[in-house]
């Protein structure tokens, strides 16, 4: 009797602090996406339409130390620099186009999160289609084998001989 106190005790004790885990994991994963509301990137242009262009351009922009953020999003140094660069371009009149050019000219395609349709990156573009239609031609192909394995309705069944 005492045993079985003392088991359940203890059980009641790990299930409350695996409880608490979750609880604080779940916190923690809720809080984190929200770094970005929090204002990594405070710059202001002179214009609201400047302001829009830079807005889309940092945030199709990568960050080039993170590699899955966005350098508005990126509270890294380089990603502050490349913020700073972005800034003084469009400030100083260049075309969303020219920016992109630029920054792609110094550290490459990858830091388009949409590269451009070329010759190069054509197969990220046209894989998804392709690889759709041959799933689609696998599953006719399949479809089509059982359905002629399957005997019709109105045929009558082969009876077994050895009965």
């Amino acid at each position: 009797m005492r045993h079985a106190r003392a088991a359940r005790s203890l059980r009641l004790r790990i299930f409350a602090t695996v409880l608490l885990g979750l609880l604080a994991a779940g916190l923690i994963a809720m809080l984190a996406p929200q770094r970005a509301a929090w204002g990594v990137d405070p710059t202001q242009m002179p214009t609201p339409e400047l302001q829009a262009r830079y807005s889309g351009l940092t945030h199709e922009l990568r960050c080039m130390q993170c590699q899955n953020e966005a350098i508005a999003d990126s509270p890294v140094d380089l990603a502050a620099d490349l913020r700073r660069q972005v800034h003084d371009m469009l400030v100083a009149g260049k075309s969303d186009e020219d920016v992109r050019d630029f920054m792609t000219a110094r550290y490459g395609d990858f830091i388009l999160f949409r590269p451009r349709f070329a010759p190069k990156t054509a197969w990220l573009w046209l894989a998804p289609g392709v690889l759709l239609l041959v799933g689609a031609f696998v599953s006719w192909r399949i479809v089509r084998a059982r359905i002629a394995l399957v005997p019709a309705d109105n045929e009558p069944l082969e009876e077994d001989p050895s009965r």
